[in-house]
């Protein structure tokens, strides 16, 4: 795993406040892309019917209400702020509002635990690759998703890539995401002992307007001071780039998410 600096913050109280006005849209413009990729992996996997299943970052509660649908016997919905879930707690449902780096937080075995763009904004990674493996019952599925960019090698000077790459530096010098390793993931699943270990990219297309355009419109502007502290651009640059993702113009291969999975023998 590769190191990550001190940085002391954390994702909902340094950046993305839960109860910023538009931060529900912004994560439900992410989960209107991501959401069929990731129900699409675990239909596959067979993880849900019947189960016991441990959402980790439940957001705004998409994916939750996917493995009710699919038929898990429990979800145990777990995030910081519990708050964007609603009216979800029921027969069905657990809402644990907890920190999943809590030494003391013990949940139970579970035969599906599934956590999408958390584990990549956590400097203690790889340790919780192990923790949340630990809580897998046997014949259990952990599937676990992050960002991977592929940025364009012959562009290193656009609005576009200067933005973006000022957002990648001051996530990690804010909050500590580094998603250098993501790659490793399937790794790290086998290093825990899980088989059946295999992992997918998907990069979905990024057009004009579009709710990933949207994502990162919304992202990008929340972020501006600290974008602007990187060096890496001003003002004046922020805005092209949000106009460029709006913009009939708009020819990129946006970040896309890497889907990792590994069965509990």
């Amino acid at each position: 795993m590769s190191g990550s600096p001190a940085s002391g913050g954390h994702y909902g109280e340094d950046l993305f406040e839960p109860e910023h006005p538009q931060e529900a849209e912004r994560i439900d413009a992410a989960a209107l892309v991501y959401d069929p990729v990731t129900t699409d992996r675990l239909h596959a996997l067979a993880a849900a019917p019947g189960g016991r299943c441990l959402e980790v970052g439940a957001g705004t509660g998409t994916v939750v209400r996917w493995l009710l649908e699919a038929g898990a016997a429990e979800v145990v919905a777990l995030d910081r702020d519990t708050g964007g879930l609603g009216t979800l707690a029921g027969p069905r449902v657990q809402v644990v509002t907890a920190d999943l780096r809590d030494e003391g937080l013990e949940l139970g075995g579970f035969d599906l635990v599934h956590a999408r763009f958390v584990l990549m904004h956590l400097p203690e990674r790889r340790r919780l690759v192990s923790r949340l493996a630990r809580w897998l019952n046997p014949g259990g599925w952990l599937v676990l998703g992050d960002a991977v960019e592929v940025p364009n090698p012959l562009d290193s000077a656009s609005a576009y890539r200067r933005t973006m790459d000022a957002m990648w530096q001051a996530l990690r010098s804010t909050i500590g995401t580094d998603t250098s390793d993501v790659p490793a993931y399937p790794h790290f699943l086998r290093e825990e002992g899980l088989r059946n270990v295999a992992g997918e990219l998907v990069c979905p297309p990024l057009v004009p307007g579009g709710p990933l355009a949207r994502f990162w419109s919304e992202t990008w502007n929340r972020m501006r001071p600290a974008l602007e502290e990187t060096g890496r651009v001003d003002s004046a640059v922020i805005d092209e780039a949000v106009a460029y993702l709006a913009s009939p113009r708009l020819a990129e291969l946006g970040p896309g998410m890497m889907t990792a999975w590994g069965q509990r023998p």
